[in-house]
């Protein structure tokens, strides 16, 4: 008699790096024998991919461990594990102040997570790890990183050997010994390693919401709360999994060759879009921020491995790659080429069926007049810049331990619109930092009001356990904190929706994500039959507030005039802007055609939400594009006219089709 596999559910917080360190996860987890599953209630033990980024998110991460917990009492569930940033920044000290976790494990702990997590159901207790500055475990010179020996880095697959050590073995002279909770890190095991791709190749802001805000609807207790709403509910993202998809194959790790890129990932979403980590870590030293302490140094993944993971991304139904780490900007230094981003973008953005690259989380220290270049005329490259200002008022910037001041910000901001007027751009700022003045609010206030930006993230200041800030002086009362962000939240709101009224008459390429029916032309990476549900597109994020949903099903477009295109009622062919009838479109770079007769049927009033290049995914607004022909499923890149705006959000007309994707039969979910 066979025994079932045993079930685990993975609740992700967090930004887009944790969601690709999730998808390593489930892949490991899979190949080590585990079935995932969609329903918390219903796993044997449910997995909480942490976050740790500001007091809030920290709450968050905390209530979700103790809804998870509840699990224990009313369903299968028989053991609760935390991973992720809150728990690698706490350890011990998390474990013991939650006893209704079951384990607090590490990221030394991912490579062997099946292990883990057996021993763990078996019973035994795991010894949490005591949490230590990873920033020491690799050497201080970034170019003398890769000849170390690697500690484990999350959503960087396997380190291959290095020296003539085994992956996770020995240690950097000067530096600590990478311990998982309280043993060596296993070196050379396979234990719960995923299917690896290897070989040689030619030439990757937290969200702060309610508890339970999240959660979807079908995955809620009977009675809970709708989203917005207080519940006891556990919120996140679930894996889902069917048995047909379990296919163990952990030989492989014996064969793959130990000179290739390793790639472990299962895809946890079914959409369009999908994060695809550069790098992890970061050498920079803000006064207010913990994640250099529990992420460590800045480490580059090497651009073989990138190019592998996007051609499997782009092989399982991905259109567009989001390129996240902690500090893009800094892509190369420990390869010896600054400048290597310039030409990594251009080459993943060949990848066949990747239609967009978006690079996000820049530094605008490090910007450089290469890097814009790049980002705004490489095709495939959107021109999108996600520069983390945090303030305009020079010296409190200097105070906050960063550079520039409002007109270095304003000056970088002009170069990119002169080489590309309708770019996206956004920033995160900070309000109540310690010594923050009136002076420096007014400043903060007028750069924002000058520099013309699609979205903004406005944060209260906190203390974060560890940072230099921490033991300032000057620290503001949490009234004035408060009246701060209110202010600039306020402004931020009003100045990004004028930005988005701005875009009315625009034409835009938008790549829908959702549609709103389920019909045959619908797809996700696995089925051309499924339509794409529950995707979470959201507004401006204000410290938690989400300032831009909008119901478009009450936009009333009736009276919208469409100038440039129109769709021919009577059939399938379009007209364009000079009046003759579009029989054709081209398909992306590969200079595919397809004829629209047999495809295409004009729509009666059929809406799809997506995002235009300078919307980036969840928190910078989003565009719903009505008069959809019936043909257009999710997954399509299509061109349309925005006609209205609500908030950041755009309703825009639909166009014309720009790009299918590739008739390809979906890879294995685990690389």
């Amino acid at each position: 008699m066979n025994t079932p596999p045993t079930t685990v559910a993975l609740v992700t917080l967090g930004c887009a790096r944790n969601d690709v360190d999730s998808e390593e996860l489930a892949g490991r987890l899979e190949a080590g024998g585990f079935r995932l599953v969609d329903d918390a209630a219903e796993a044997d033990t449910v997995v909480v991919n942490t976050c740790g980024f500001v007091e809030a998110a920290k709450k968050d991460s905390v209530d979700t461990l103790l809804a998870a917990a509840d699990y224990k009492e009313s369903g299968r569930t028989q053991a609760v594990v935390a991973v992720g940033c809150l728990a690698e920044r706490y350890g011990d000290q998390l474990a013991e102040a939650l006893p209704e976790t079951d384990a607090v494990l590490s990221f030394d702990d991912y490579t062997d997570i099946s292990d883990r997590l057996r021993s763990i159901l078996a019973g035994n207790k795991h010894q949490p790890h005591v949490p230590r500055d990873r920033r020491k475990l690799l050497p201080l010179a970034p170019a003398d990183r890769h000849s170390a020996p690697a500690p484990a880095v999350p959503g960087h697959g396997d380190q291959p050997t290095t020296a003539g050590q085994p992956t996770g073995g020995g240690q950097a002279s000067g530096a600590e010994q990478p311990t998982s909770g309280g043993q060596p890190t296993s070196a050379g095991q396979a234990g719960g390693a995923g299917r690896l791709a290897g070989g040689e190749l030619s030439a990757g802001d937290a969200r702060v919401a309610g508890i339970g805000s999240h959660i979807p609807e079908q995955l809620r207790p009977t009675g809970a709360a709708r989203s917005g709403e207080q519940t006891d509910g556990l919120k996140g993202r679930f894996v889902t999994g069917a048995p047909e998809e379990l296919k163990i194959d952990a030989p492989d790790l014996a064969t793959a060759p130990a000179s290739g890129p390793r790639v472990v990932r299962r895809r946890l979403d079914g959409g369009p879009m999908a994060p695809l980590k550069l790098a992890s870590g970061c050498d920079r030293r803000c006064a207010f921020c913990a994640i250099p302490m529990f992420r460590g140094a800045f480490m580059s993944r090497r651009p073989a491995e990138v190019l592998r993971e996007a051609e499997w991304l782009a092989e399982n139904g991905v259109r567009e790659l989001f390129l996240v780490s902690e500090n893009s900007t800094s892509y190369g230094k420990d390869l010896g080429d600054l400048r290597l981003l310039e030409t990594l973008v251009g080459e993943i953005a060949q990848v066949p069926g990747i239609i967009r690259v978006r690079v996000s989380y820049l530094q605008p220290a490090e910007m450089r007049p290469t890097l814009i270049s790049a980002m705004t005329s490489t095709p495939g490259v959107v021109p999108y810049f996600d520069l983390s200002f945090q303030h305009a008022s020079g010296p409190l910037l200097r105070r906050m331990r960063r550079f520039g001041d409002s007109e270095r910000f304003l000056e970088l901001i002009a170069q990119v619109r002169a080489t590309a007027p309708t770019a996206g751009i956004r920033s995160n700022v900070i309000v109540g930092f310690p010594g923050e003045t009136e002076e420096d609010v007014d400043i903060l206030c007028d750069f924002l009001s000058r520099a013309g930006l699609d979205a903004i993230g406005v944060f209260g200041y906190s203390d974060e356990d560890g940072t230099e800030a921490e033991t300032y002086d000057g620290k503001l009362d949490e009234d004035t904190i408060a009246a701060r962000l209110d202010r600039v939240t306020r402004l931020a709101e009003d100045l990004t929706s004028a930005r988005a009224e701005s875009r009315i008459g625009e034409l835009l390429e938008v790549l829908i994500e959702s549609t709103d029916s389920t019909n045959p032309g619908s797809y996700d990476a696995q089925s051309d039959e499924d339509d794409l549900d529950g995707a979470e597109l959201d507004g401006v994020e204000l410290d938690g507030a989400d300032m831009g949903d909008a119901d478009m099903g009450d936009a009333d477009l009736g009276e919208a005039e469409l100038d440039d295109a129109e769709l021919d009622a009577a059939g399938p062919d379009r007209v364009g802007p000079d009046g003759a009838e579009l029989d054709e479109v081209e398909l992306g770079a590969a200079g595919r055609r397809v004829g629209l007769d047999g495809v295409l049927t004009a729509g009666a009033g059929r809406t799809g939400e997506g995002r235009a290049a300078h919307q980036g995914p969840e928190v910078d607004g989003s565009t719903t594009v009505t008069g959809l022909p019936d043909g257009v499923r999710v997954g399509d890149l299509v061109s349309a006219k925005v006609v209205a705006s609500d908030g950041v959000d755009l309703i825009a007309e639909f166009a014309a089709l720009v790009s299918t994707p590739d008739a390809r039969p979906a890879a294995n979910l685990t690389a």
